[in-house]
């Protein structure tokens, strides 16, 4: 079926693909904002035919942490923990692009160990946040067992930030000018035992999920998102690679080390003919964890001695002045838009969010579904409701 609607002349009417479907045969059911299967406090409301989805109305604020206001009241150190509160899954990629926005407009060489650092700790906290995808995505289509075996390596990943930073999942480890504690060589060591390890087991981990013919099925030409679609909807990261578009910060507008790591950007190829549905989402996702792990390697045998924090003073104050700034995160890109009049708070800080952005594809994604369909749909987009509800 078409998963195009559009109104009729007659409002009492909703044509859908082929069938002209009566606004008063419809049922309104709220998916949410309850947990499961909307991944985060988000309510749907969709509008149904039967089994079939009509409509699908996102409602936000559920989960709202006023996070822009309180930048204004907090100096620019006292920001950091509360970027770690917006993609609570990704908290070292949040504070990372923060603490970027700043160095720039400070002038602030950051050492290059700590480079290293923020490079290796970004892509093990990529990994940790597909895995939470890889387990909770196979929850929703009925298998449970995937979520066991990932979320044992992803405690790895979490017993090393805490040793770290002091804190399992906000971590307020990236500062202005480095990072707030060295990584030791026993440490340096564990790591490459565990990307040894698990890129084995995610091979197997994906043959498990992703060669599934159930999975496949319930994924392949489901919640087609075309490359039209992503550009018109400011579609970015994984959601936007899996339509088949070649596009990641990293790589095109290169920050940290990046430019001199060797990586690819894997996109969506279609499963079964058609690019940039449900299944290519998650294939890109499980691609990017093998990619992560080749550019740990790089850094685990490139990263040298030296100090890993700069010269920042002890009160920062950034010079009056704006700047825009994007890094790119788990869930896609993410944008801070720091305004600064010489003073030692923000003037104003604005984040432009990938999951705020991918929620606004459901009203589009979701005609033509079945209910179950959008299950499926949702958990591909892989959002988080504190960085949407900032």
């Amino acid at each position: 079926m078409s998963t195009h609607n559009e109104h009729n002349e007659n409002e009492d009417k909703i044509i859908l693909g082929d069938q002209e479907i009566l606004k008063s045969d419809l049922l309104t059911l709220n998916m949410g904002p309850q947990h499961p299967a909307t991944h985060g406090v988000l309510r749907v409301e969709i509008k149904t035919d039967s089994e079939i989805v009509v409509e699908a109305i996102p409602h936000l604020g559920y989960l709202h942490r006023c996070f822009e206001k309180h930048a204004e009241n907090l100096d620019y150190r006292g920001v950091i923990p509360f970027v770690d509160r917006m993609d609570y899954l990704a908290a070292m990629s949040m504070e990372w692009g923060y603490a970027l926005a700043v160095e720039k407009m400070l002038g602030t060489e950051v050492p290059k160990r700590a480079e290293y650092i923020r490079v290796i700790v970004a892509e093990l906290q990529r990994i940790a946040s597909h895995i939470v995808f890889f387990g909770t995505y196979a929850i929703d289509l009925g298998a449970f067992t995937p979520f066991l075996y990932v979320f044992q390596d992803r405690e790895e990943i979490l017993r090393l930030f805490e040793e770290l930073s002091g804190a399992r999942m906000l971590y307020n480890y990236i500062w202005i000018g480095g990072v707030w504690n060295d990584i030791t060589d026993d440490q340096l060591k564990r790591i490459k035992s565990f990307i040894d390890r698990y890129e084995e087991d995610l091979k197997k981990y994906h043959s498990l999920v992703g060669e599934n013919r159930i999975f496949s099925d319930r994924t392949a030409n489901v919640g087609i998102l075309s490359q039209e679609q992503a550009f018109d909807y400011g579609a970015t990261g994984p959601v936007l690679r899996g339509s088949g578009v070649k596009w990641d910060l990293r790589k095109n507008r290169s920050y940290g080390l990046y430019d001199k790591l060797d990586f690819d950007v894997p996109v969506g190829e279609g499963l079964k003919g058609t690019v940039g549905d449900c299944w290519d989402r998650y294939h890109v996702r499980v691609r990017e964890m093998f990619e992560s792990i080749k550019i740990i390697r790089q850094c685990l045998d490139g990263i040298e001695e030296g100090p890993f924090i700069g010269k920042v003073p002890k009160i920062i104050k950034v010079p009056a002045g704006e700047i825009y700034l994007r890094t790119e995160c788990p869930r896609g890109e993410l944008g801070y838009h720091l305004i600064s009049d010489g003073g030692k708070t923000p003037y104003r800080l604005k984040v432009k969010s990938s999951c705020f952005t991918h929620v606004s594809l459901l009203p589009i994604l979701a005609p033509g579904q079945m209910v179950a369909d959008l299950v499926a749909t949702i958990g591909s987009i892989d959002i988080v409701l504190g960085e949407v509800d900032r």
